[in-house]
């Protein structure tokens, strides 16, 4: 850089201060200045709103907000792990923790905010934490480990998160909240008492109405806590998360004005008393006289000072946020919005509440019927919808936007009833216009960002952008995957040529299909094979000519031409003589073995006539199609559970068995995998899988919608601590009305997301029957299970079956002259270089090798 660049020194590497120096990006500032970023933390910036996504397995990287390359690619200077901790004002110039000292024209304090931890005694003993960083959840994680119980201080949205985080870990968990109710900023009394019965139902205990006296301590280490009210918690660990202060340490310093009860004064222009200093996030105190605790004023913030340093026309400034949230805890929906708590003079209240379901909505209104706020506590669905039309008279009665659906509620409210200037993403401040102006969400999150931040918004952008014209599965079918299902269900249509001539478009009608209806057809023929009265088989007949290349040779196609060969091993457990048996197979037909992340053993490098002798041999041990080929149950994964364990809880190997049995060979839009964890340290990975189970003391925990592919996704929890027979009801109904309703090709990861009412309806559709489909559900998954018989095991019995399996139609006794075999890392695999390209089944005259 040249003398007469400005140098931008940013002190803090948080969500704002990254949302600052991307907002300097695209003003296009880091090609004409110097950026220099001093962060404390170890890493660069996080989402700490997803913090607690840590314990469901997300690591630190997938927490990252920093895009790769976004920091060489505008040439900033990031120093992780080294704060500032000086700056002399007069000088312009800032110290870091190192000794490296950076002159600034211009300096941007982003220092955040840090826990408050009562003064109590006994709260710097072993056992205690505070629930602010990554380092704090590896922390607590560790200690976890040896504890039995744990107990949070403070039940706001952190110790709510906290509380979670310590029960997805095994322990009693307890919550102690001053104040008479949970989250006292945020709801009111009613939607309080709504979040506490739900919680109290996961099985935590709380404590309201007293706070923390001492914590009791035994050679150092945690033991108890004292409570105001003369009670005692006997724990393991205690956590503090009573609230945050803002980090103005580095501003008192070095002599900038701070509030009288913390926090960095800053003007509309966020800058503070010294001209040539702003702070933004957490750390500041703005004109209204308050201290923004959460990411969106902080954006707002970020994005002042950007305009600012760009020398942008003057705008309104930073003069205020709105402080609506909406959040999962506990896995409950909690949101508040504007004046949830009524204050405003002869504002009246309506309100819905269902203790049964714990849900509770509240409206507050002016006596003209203006909208303005509310706290939705349960269900908060139509948070997206309300917020926007705060301050605003909504298009319909107050009470019916409270009332669920078939309550008396005949008007439903959608996007379209949002003005244009509606804001939508409170995050990132962008309005139903900007919005409209994109055609897909992932150009409307490329374009505005809108959707990036908490995400609250995303189910109403989809609605407000344009549907697709022709929602048809392709051009021989006008119906989607799921209507083509129902038909084939309601008419017990048995072929896919009577299904293309009746519900066919008319020009395909009497043709022979496409490459996308056929499989499809086939799928959805074969996972109602037997409620419809078809042979299961999916070889026989005109279902063969539907399959692709692996379905129709029962094995997988690899890279090279040749093909796999997995037979099930469930949950993993397999004998001695079963092992000797695949090794033997192995070496006597040179394939290549592998030991793979489902627990399974696949052979690779089988010529299509090798098949039928390989799976002879594998069949006759015992074993039988592990559906490798196939849109369907491929493993249900597990850990040594209580049988081995000693942390283990239930018995995860019988359990992954005893599923992987039940659902072996049903046909879905898209490939199944699953899991059995014992306990919560999670061994088997539940939580990135399709339907994953995670052993509790009192049962079963049911995960669904996980994915860890190339988009990974972790489950949601759909029901907890079930017992065998409640587990496996849900199982059945949930993948049952999967395959009802997915598209082609979509996993359940996809499919929840894209789900009406996502998990909430899906619970009340698989838990609660709302729809009345149980029990149809459980009966086609109950023909399914009585139906099933193993593919290989069926094709060696029928030699018209075994005629497929060659090489060459012309030439059956041939094997393929192109396929030799060479070593690689001391086992036998195919050479690629020499293996024919083109169709697995040729003729002789025909095949070519490169």
């Amino acid at each position: 850089m040249s003398a007469h660049t400005p140098t931008i020194v940013l002190v803090g590497h948080g969500m704002v201060g990254q949302r600052f120096l991307e907002a300097l990006a695209e003003r296009g500032v880091t090609a004409r200045a110097r950026i220099v970023v001093l962060c404390e933390e170890p890493r660069p910036a996080y989402d700490r709103v997803q913090l607690t996504s840590y314990f469901s397995g997300r690591t630190p990287d997938d927490l990252s907000m920093v895009e790769a390359g976004f920091m060489e690619r505008h040439g900033i200077e990031l120093y992780v792990g080294d704060p500032a901790e000086a700056v002399d004002r007069e000088a312009r110039t800032v110290t870091a923790r190192s000794g490296r000292v950076f002159a600034y024209d211009t300096l941007v304090l982003a220092t955040g905010s840090y826990p408050f931890v009562p003064p109590v005694p006994g709260k710097d003993a072993r056992g205690c934490f505070v629930y602010r960083t990554i380092e704090d959840l590896l922390a607590i994680e560790e200690y976890a480990k040896g504890a039995t119980t744990g107990a949070v201080v403070g039940g706001g949205l952190l110790g709510l998160e906290a509380a979670g985080a310590l029960k997805g870990l095994g322990l009693d968990t307890h919550i102690v909240e001053f104040a008479p109710r949970l989250m006292p900023v945020q709801v009111d009394e009613g939607g309080g008492a709504a979040l506490l019965r739900t919680i109290e139902q996961m099985g935590l205990t709380v404590h309201t109405g007293t706070g923390t006296q001492e914590v009791v301590t035994e050679d150092g280490a945690v033991t108890a806590m004292r409570l105001s009210d003369g009670s005692e918690v006997a724990t393991d660990m205690v956590v503090f998360s009573a609230g945050v202060r803002p980090r103005d340490q580095l501003a008192r310093d070095c002599g900038l004005a701070v509030g009288e009860r913390g926090g960095i004064v800053v003007d509309e222009w966020c800058r503070t008393s010294d001209p040539a200093v702003f702070a933004i996030g957490e750390c500041a105190l703005a004109v209204d006289g308050r201290v923004y605790g959460l990411v969106a004023p902080g954006y707002e913030m970020a994005q002042t000072v950007a305009a600012t340093l760009a020398e942008e026309e003057a705008g309104a400034g930073f003069t205020g946020a709105d402080m609506s949230t909406k959040l999962k805890l506990l896995g409950v929906d909690v949101a508040s919005f504007g004046d949830a708590h009524g204050t405003a003079e002869g504002c009246l209240d309506v309100v819905y509440s269902d203790s049964r379901s714990g849900v509770y909505k509240k409206l507050v209104v002016d006596g003209e019927g203006v909208l303005l706020g509310g706290v939705l506590v349960g269900d908060a669905d139509s948070y997206g919808l309300l917020r926007p039309l705060t301050g605003s008279v909504p298009p319909v009665s107050p009470e019916q936007l409270v009332l669920p659906a078939g309550a008396g509620a005949p008007v439903a409210l959608g996007p379209s009833a949002l003005p244009d200037d509606a804001v939508i993403c409170s995050c990132h401040n962008v309005t139903k216009h900007a919005i409209t102006q994109c055609a897909t969400l992932p150009e409307v999150k490329r374009c505005t960002k809108a959707g990036t931040g908490c995400g609250s918004c995303v189910k109403v952008i989809e609605k407000l952008l344009p549907a697709a014209t022709d929602k048809g599965l392709c051009g021989c079918f006008a119906y989607t995957r799921s209507e083509l299902y129902e038909i084939a269900r309601t008419l017990r249509v048995t072929s896919f040529a009577a299904l293309l001539d009746s519900h066919g478009r008319p020009e395909a009608r009497g043709g022979e299909g496409c490459e996308v209806c056929k499989p499809t057809v086939g799928s959805i023929l074969a996972s109602l094979a037997p409620a419809i009265g078809l042979d299961g088989y999916i070889l026989d007949g005109e279902q063969a000519a539907l399959q692709d290349t692996n379905d129709h040779f029962l094995a997988n196609m690899q890279r090279n031409g040749s093909y796999s060969v997995v037979p099930r091993i469930p949950g993993g457990e397999i004998t001695p003589e079963k092992l000797i048996v695949i090794g033997e197979v192995a070496r006597d037909f040179g394939l290549y073995t592998k030991i793979t992340g489902g627990q399974r053993i696949d052979l690779f490098g089988a010529r299509v006539d090798q098949l039928p002798a390989i799976w002879t041999r594998l069949v006759d041990a015992g074993f039988e199609s592990g559906h490798a080929y196939g849109k369907a149950l491929r493993t249900v994964k597990s850990c040594v559970g209580q049988t081995w364990c000693r942390y283990g809880v239930q018995d995860s190997v019988k359990m992954a068995i005893r599923l992987e049995l039940r659902y072996r060979g049903l046909r879905a839009p898209h490939k199944l995998k699953s899991a059995v964890s014992g306990c919560a340290r999670e061994c088997a990975e539940a939580q990135s899988k399709d339907f994953g189970v995670i052993a509790t003391a009192a049962g079963w925990n049911l995960y669904v919608g996980g994915n860890g592919g190339a988009t990974p996704r972790h489950a949601d929890l759909l029901a907890q601590d079930l017992s065998d027979a409640e587990l496996i009801r849900l199982i059945d109904r949930f993948l049952m009305f999967y395959i009802r309703t997915a598209d082609r090709l979509e996993r359940t990861s996809t499919w929840l997301e894209r789900l009406e009412g996502g998990l909430d309806h899906l619970r009340d559709v698989v838990v609660h029957d709302s729809l009345g489909l149980c029990e149809e559900l459980e009966a086609l998954m109950a023909a399914h299970v009585a139906e099933y018989r193993d593919e290989w095991a069926q094709t060696l019995d029928d030699p018209d079956r075994l005629r497929r399996f060659v090489s060459f139609v012309n030439a059956p006794e041939t094997p393929d002259p192109s396929v030799r075999f060479v070593p690689e890392r001391d086992q036998i695999k195919p050479d690629l270089d020499i293996l024919t390209i083109g169709s697995p089944v040729g003729t002789l005259e025909g095949a070519t090798s490169r």
